[in-house]
């Protein structure tokens, strides 16, 4: 029996290969199918199953595509609705997998047809539970993203969840191997671990939503409590996971045209397209495409796309750094960007070398920002990390303009003020000022240093009890 986790950092997500005499089963699969199919291919096994614990809300799986090209059965647990043929398995259904059993265990209340598999060894032992968004490493899932006006609340499927975990998971031994389908970083749910795998009976001792004394009441309170609005693409992801998308293959090759500085900017002005620079914030901030929108592939690429562009189907022409351009490519297909229709062949320097216009956003590090608030203390200031990050610690004179909501707040700002943005590294400031400077925003001044060091300077902050929502930076 081969078990082994594939995780995706960028978006905390872990899929799951298992293989037992020369059979494999996929467990949430992301978009792209080609790792998987070279892992049979290099094994000369095949993949017999691709389950899927749930319509999963933060990026787009690969199951459908994977199905296809090998022929694989798509499993879902119980009252999973799609547009597409798959295999509704019954609660307690068991999956043959060479010697191993995959045995289904409903439990709802992240959604309703979330599902845990639960893995038996070939002496029929339980060995480990594959728990999709169910339950995390330190944590659960939260319970308000397939909630329905008018029918089922978050509390309801709080109270589902609570059910599921002490009714269908609780009561496996304390020896059985706990793997979720996200850590850290998710906003799949509030105070993950940066551990991705644990055994059932340490969460037992250490997950608050596990503590065997707590009350459904009490349940529910602690886990709906605190929950920011989900990010705008994720009931569009889930809508894509329930009723089908573009091949991968497809959404590659469409991508996958260099396009010279001319045709680049031909093309630009003949779709609307929006220009998405995922080079470094340093370089960035040197010079850009008039107009584009930075958003780094070496920070939290995906989520920040899925918070900052709202339709899917938006054209996206891309700047990347050389050699990355695919990469790009396939990383706003993990969430659903499937309308990729170029990149800067040679990367910005060609858009320089031809002699095109550039644009720039001022950029200045602590000790500056210091110096300039020392001569002026009533400098607008923008912070625009999360709320959480907020609430323990903000400069006294700043304005809360969060990154995530940035779209629905833009008129908070005027567009002929000058305002200084920071973050708590210099990544989410530069993609705001981008975001304004596109919008008409001309007075920028970038912060690219670290929170800790305006701390440390004769700016005054106010300090204020920590939440109890642990907020990833990108």
């Amino acid at each position: 029996m081969v078990i082994e986790q594939i995780y995706t950092g960028c978006l905390a997500q872990g899929a799951y290969y298992i293989e037992s005499e020369g059979e494999a089963a996929i467990i949430d699969p992301l978009r792209e199918t080609q790792p998987y199919l070279d892992k049979v291919e290099a094994k000369q096994v095949e993949i017999k199953y691709i389950f899927e614990t749930h319509f999963h809300a933060d990026f787009v799986s690969g199951h459908l595509d994977l199905a296809k090209k090998t022929g694989a059965k798509i499993i879902y647990g119980p009252k999973a609705e799609t547009s597409y043929e798959k295999y509704l398995a019954a609660d307690g259904e068991d999956f043959k997998l060479g010697k191993v059993t995959i045995r289904v265990l409903h439990t709802p209340g992240h959604t309703p047809e979330s599902t845990t598999y639960l893995l038996l060894d070939e002496n029929g032992k339980e060995h480990a539970i594959f728990t999709g968004d169910t339950l995390f490493i330190g944590d659960v899932g939260r319970p308000d993203l397939a909630q329905k006006s008018g029918s089922v609340t978050k509390e309801d499927l709080a109270g589902w969840l609570y059910d599921s975990l002490r009714n269908k998971i609780m009561v496996l031994p304390d020896d059985v191997l706990v793997y979720p389908a996200h850590g850290a970083g998710s906003a799949c749910g509030k105070n993950m671990s940066s551990e991705t795998w644990d055994t059932l009976g340490h969460q037992k001792q250490t997950n608050y939503a596990l503590r065997a004394d707590m009350t459904k009441a009490e349940f529910i309170q602690e886990v709906t409590e605190g929950l920011l609005p989900p990010p705008q693409y994720f009931a569009k992801n889930a809508k894509l996971n329930k009723t089908g998308y573009e091949s991968f293959d497809q959404v590659m090759k469409k991508g996958a045209v260099a396009l010279s500085a001319r045709e680049f900017e031909a093309v630009a002005n003949e779709t609307n397209a929006l220009i998405l620079d995922v080079r470094s914030k340093t370089d960035f901030v040197k010079g850009f495409v008039p107009n584009s929108i930075f958003i780094g592939l070496d920070g939290s690429f995906a989520p920040w796309v899925g918070a900052l562009i709202i339709d899917l189907q938006q054209p996206i022409l891309i700047v990347a750094p050389k050699g990355r351009e695919e990469e790009t490519i396939k990383r706003l297909a993990r969430v659903g960007y499937d309308n990729s229709i170029g990149y800067l062949e040679g990367g910005f320097a060609t858009w320089v070398q031809e002699g095109h216009e550039v644009d720039r956003i001022q950029s200045i590090d602590v000790n500056t920002f210091a110096e300039h608030f020392a001569k002026d203390r009533t400098i607008q200031i923008l912070d625009v990390r999360k709320p959480g990050e907020w609430d323990g610690e903000h400069v006294e004179s700043a304005q809360h303009f969060a990154l995530d909501y940035i779209n629905a707040n833009m008129g908070e700002i005027q567009p002929d003020h000058q305002y200084y943005l920071h973050c708590r590294s210099g990544y989410r400031s530069t993609v705001a000022a981008s975001i304004l400077k596109a919008r008409g925003f001309e007075n920028l001044i970038n912060v690219q240093g670290a929170f800790t060091d305006i701390i440390n300077s004769i700016i005054p902050t106010t300090q204020f009890v920590c939440p109890s929502t642990k907020e990833a930076e990108a």
